[in-house]
């Protein structure tokens, strides 16, 4: 049996952009931290380990996650400065919609609440839509706004730099290492079991395993599920027009009935476009393919939208395993009932923009820290009052 050495220990299970960033704020707060995953780290299979991310702070009516995100740019500029080269680009974001935008939508309500808050945006006509993006179908959107303040961030390259960041503060980054269980011992912490039959101890368990969550805490099972999301890397011809070199920006295409959204295209031509809809419930463990449908569903999408790219060749396919909630809020909290087990997971899609504040969310749950964002975390039960949802995608 492994014990872990000081009283105040912490286990954190699952390097993705949860553990990793809680690894940190907690080491930071002179815990002795193990951060185990089955790794390699990045995980392949992490829904936070890709090419790149999108990061927005447009969010509909729903003004606390446009807040939060006010405090997460802080931190994304914050690492640009740390690190040797940014790994969070503020490209700007292209919101853009059929038809007008209308009260109740989602780029509409995000329109709005952005400039009272004192943003500066640019309202988007036919023409300013094809000056920023050019490869689309001149018409095809006809309204909708640009917000500077947007951008994308190297996923894959960002977790790299916080386990490495986590190796050298101190804490014990363990890749794999599979947890296969959780048992209480009376009214101590849990004990983790791992699939070697070792066991570990800890004075806290922090489960961040994305969409393996429910596995160890089956309290989650009706509250939290695993949803395949399709993702496409494409190789396009840079001087294809898709881009205009002086704006390249990301972009959303009505995203709240469509789904899809895209990338500026790489140096080397590539280019990501991916999904954010209903999606297909899976397994866990399920394999990440992409069916036929699924690539019907992007050749239609494309020769509609943006013909330019609908030759383009599909060099590579993910899919992306969102741990959805039924809310599509995030479930950071301590497990009821169970004491020294907290769970920091649900992230629906839409947690790893959010990454610089994770750490600290997850840290003052454990320390039992007045946070005036962790009510809409909290642990609830499927179906009470009050929750909002995240506007810009259709959930079951």
């Amino acid at each position: 049996m492994q014990l872990l050495s000081k009283a105040q220990s912490v286990l954190i299970i699952g390097a993705g952009i949860f553990g990793v960033t809680a690894s940190l704020e907690l080491n930071k707060r002179g815990y002795t931290v193990t951060l185990a995953d089955p790794g390699p780290l990045p995980h392949p299979d992490a829904a936070s380990n890709d090419m790149n991310k999108f990061v927005r702070m447009d969010y509909g009516h729903d003004e606390f996650y446009i807040s939060l995100m006010e405090e997460a740019f802080k931190g994304w500029y914050g690492w640009n400065a740390r690190w040797r080269r940014p790994v969070y680009h503020e490209t700007g974001g292209l919101f853009m919609v059929h038809d007008r935008m209308e009260p109740g939508g989602f780029e509409y309500e995000s329109y709005v609440r952005l400039q009272k808050r004192g943003y500066s945006l640019e309202r988007l006509t036919p023409d300013l839509i094809k000056e920023y993006l050019p490869g689309v179908l001149y018409g095809r959107y006809k309204d909708g706004y640009y917000n500077r303040k947007a951008g994308w961030a190297e996923a894959g390259e960002l977790l790299t730099l916080l386990v490495e960041d986590a190796k050298v503060s101190g804490v014990d980054v363990t890749p794999g290492v599979k947890i296969t269980e959780l048992s209480d011992n009376g009214n101590y912490a849990p004990r983790a079991l791992t699939e070697d039959g070792e066991e570990i101890r800890a004075d806290y368990v922090i489960v961040a395993a994305g969409v393996w969550t429910p596995l160890l805490v089956p309290e989650l099972k009706e509250l939290m599920w695993a949803t395949g999301q399709p993702v496409f890397y494409l190789k396009s011809a840079v001087d294809a027009g898709f881009l205009s070199p002086h704006h390249p920006a990301t972009w959303l295409a009505d995203i709240s009935k469509t789904g899809w959204y895209g990338f500026p295209a790489l140096p080397d031509g590539t280019v990501k476009i991916s999904n954010h809809g209903p999606g297909r419930r899976m397994r866990p463990d399920d394999p990440r393919e992409i069916t036929e449908g699924d690539e019907k569903n992007l050749t239609h999408f494309l020769s509609e939208n943006i013909p330019v790219l609908a030759d383009a060749p599909v060099i590579k396919t993910r899919l992306c395993p969102y741990a959805d909630t039924w809310d599509a809020d995030f479930y950071i909290d301590r497990v009821p009932g169970r004491p020294g087990l907290i769970v920091a997971t649900g992230g629906s899609g839409h947690a790893f923009k959010f990454a610089p504040v994770l750490g600290s969310l997850i840290a003052d749950v454990l320390e039992n820290k007045p946070n005036p964002y962790l009510h809409r975390f909290a642990w609830r039960e499927k179906g009470e009052a009050g929750i909002e949802e995240e506007r810009s995608r259709e959930i079951e």
